[in-house]
């Protein structure tokens, strides 16, 4: 990538966009790259997704996970460009209303706006049995409703206090998990391995269990992969409280999905070697390989320990994931393009967004009661997903149309130059692969005997997001709200 420099302070870029500095800005790079580490959560990102790639395609499943890492670089090398030009909170809709227009950026903010607030029901939901597990107590499925409700309730009230709390204590928590999951992850490679890297290329006759092999099974856990690799947007999120955020956000960006996707690359592999008996994974009698693995090789002892680490990634998870949310719906309610955009806009004394923080947290808690049909948040999961996918493809769309039809020239800090149309046209066809991949409805993605609703849970959800969408823009044509901004100046060097 190449750089340029831009002649005005942040303050002065933000007011030349055409808004005016409500939220602190305060981040250094660190704690930007922070808030997209802890919501994309090694440990989080690789427990959602490690029992079900092993149960498709055995010891193999760790190799879809390089596929998702190399196909999310591509948003990401999209994605630096356009927060180098445009470093606005609510990214998605900022730029594609840049790009292309009012209606098709108000779509694309509507649907990750409703991505990322379901996907803070599914971490709330699957942190609870954690919660319960570190005192020892057995939960019920309203229990695991409750405790998530109030673990939210928590985390919205650190979001409240403002972006310095929240740093701290994200900072904090990805200090635990980071320091923890390496730790973890080489200790059961070097000195607790019980098999051999050819398990690495065994499937383990799940074709047998499933009913799934070759490529269909390889595409399965593809789309099931790609959970982990997600969340790294919220660096976007806080691009207006972020020091040279033209400059500092692409770089977050790019550290913290790597650092993210190196941990969960080590884990998975070091999980699925030291790992007892993975074929009880494929059969379905062992739930939950990764800790499975690490009480085999470390001993009883640390069950607890282990414990409090996964509590301590999903805290940070969440906190992280709420505060993107919030800044999103801001960043749409300021324009007036939300519904109820007077309250949802506004901003507390401490300078964070409680209007957003609030609206992303009651929608949030809304979709919890799911979970007294424990086998329904598995629909959310995937929905989540596919809802996160869509937007990528959509922005890369978008990007790349502009580039073709000449309306867009990379002006940002950094430019990927001539490189910018193949890297997007390989960003287009990545997410729109992975987002068909994960829409595609799989019987295997859910548990035996699932109603047939979950097992289209994904085209299902977004299709009614979507719907819903549409509706509001017919009748209350919000896009009609949207004026095109200045552009600041910008020198070359």
């Amino acid at each position: 990538m190449t750089e340029r420099t831009v002649p005005s302070s942040d303050a002065e870029r933000l007011a030349a966009l055409g808004y005016r500095q409500e939220l602190r800005r305060s981040l250094g790079v660190l704690g930007n790259i922070s808030m997209g580490f802890a919501v994309v959560s090694p440990v989080v990102g690789l427990y959602a997704v490690a029992q079900v790639g092993m149960n498709i395609r055995g010891g193999a499943w760790v190799w879809a996970l390089p596929v998702c890492l190399l196909g999310q670089l591509l948003v990401v090398a999209v994605y630096s460009e356009l927060a180098s030009q445009w470093p606005l909170a609510g990214g998605a809709y900022q730029w594609a209303r840049r790009l292309v227009g009012p209606g098709f950026a108000w779509m694309s903010g509507w649907l990750w706006q409703f991505a990322v607030m379901f996907a803070n029901t599914t971490v709330a939901y699957l942190a609870a049995p954690w919660l319960f597990a570190l005192v020892g107590a057995t939960p019920s499925p309203a229990g695991l409703v409750l405790v998530a409700a109030v673990f939210m309730l928590c985390c919205t009230l650190v979001n409240a206090y403002g972006i310095n709390l929240l740093r701290w204590f994200v900072s904090a928590g990805i200090a635990a998990e980071l320091i923890a999951s390496v730790l973890v992850g080489l200790a059961l490679l070097l000195f607790f391995r019980q098999h051999g890297f050819a398990l690495l290329t065994d499937s383990l006759d799940t074709s047998a269990v499933t009913g799934t092999g070759g490529l269909g099974s390889l595409l399965a856990v593809i789309a099931v992969g790609g959970w982990a690799f997600i969340g790294f947007d919220a660096c976007v999120s806080t691009a207006e409280e972020t020091k040279d955020a033209a400059r500092q956000v692409p770089r977050a960006m790019r550290w913290a999905l790597l650092s993210v996707g190196l941990v969960v690359i080590l884990n998975a592999v070091s999980v699925v070697l030291a790992h007892p008996d993975p074929a009880a994974v494929v059969s379905g009698a062992d739930l939950d390989p990764i800790t499975t693995a690490v009480v085999t090789g470390f001993g009883d002892w640390s069950a607890k320990p282990f414990v409090l680490v996964v509590v301590v990634s999903f805290t940070a998870c969440l906190m992280a994931s709420q505060g993107g949310a919030a800044r999103g719906l801001y960043s749409l309610a300021r324009d007036g393009v939300f519904p109820l955009s007077r309250q949802v806009r506004r901003v507390n004394r401490r300078q964070a967004p409680i209007g957003g923080l609030v609206a992303a947290t009651l929608v949030s808690a809304a979709a919890l009661p799911l979970g007294l049909e424990s086998t329904a948040i598995g629909s959310l999961i995937t929905f989540g997903s596919a809802a996160t996918f869509l937007p990528f493809f959509l922005l890369s769309v978008a990007a790349l149309t502009a580039r073709l039809r000449g309306t867009w020239h990379p002006a940002g800090v950094l430019s990927l130059g001539r490189w910018g149309t193949p890297v997007n046209l390989l960003a287009v066809l990545w997410t729109g692969s992975e987002t068909v991949n994960i829409c595609w409805p799989r019987a295997v993605l859910v548990p035996p005997g699932a109603p047939w609703y979950q097992v289209w849970a994904a085209l299902l959800g977004v299709g009614l997001v979507t719907l819903t969408g549409f509706g509001y823009l017919l009748l209350r044509r919000p896009q009609r709200l949207m004026t095109s901004q200045p552009e600041p100046a910008l020198a070359t060097t």
